[in-house]
């Protein structure tokens, strides 16, 4: 997105509809609709009211509505409530998501929500302490036993 010009909804702006395009940014706010073959990027201070349809949004800012990305980040002050349906879901420590999140391969290909995801495609068994390794060793045992 460096190289390319990319729309910009500046901190003044107040905007409401439908935005189609390829990548944008806003610092202002806008509420509606966003549907985007590039990227998203919600600046800090930003706040939107919109259904986003893109390949990658990135958030610092606040977000009310339905996501459906390839890739979302959300930054340490990003603020999101709504269904978030992302192949990357990247949420840094200090972000807040309230709402429905479907997160992985099986998320935006259309298919039915699984009810219960199985404990090994969590993403906190992919996070330290336990990384991918059982948390007491290779066979499981505990210290001491």
């Amino acid at each position: 997105m460096a190289d390319e010009k990319a729309t910009v909804i500046d901190t003044q702006a107040d905007v409401e509809g439908k935005l189609k395009g390829k990548d944008v940014v806003v610092y202002g706010r806008l509420r509606g609709e966003v549907t985007l073959s590039g990227r998203l990027v919600l600046g800090d201070g930003a706040r939107v009211e919109a259904t986003v349809t893109a390949d990658a949004v990135e958030v610092a800012g606040e977000l009310k509505g339905d996501v459906h990305a390839r890739s979302v980040t959300l930054a340490e002050k990003a603020r999101v409530q709504g269904t978030v349906e992302a192949r990357v879901l990247v949420v840094r420590e200090g972000a807040w998501l309230s709402g429905s999140v479907s997160a992985g391969e099986g998320a935006t290909k259309g298919g039915a929500a699984p009810t219960a995801a199985p404990p090994h495609s969590t993403a906190l068994m992919n996070t330290p302490p336990y990384g991918d390794k059982p948390p007491y060793g290779d066979k499981g045992e505990k210290p001491g036993a």
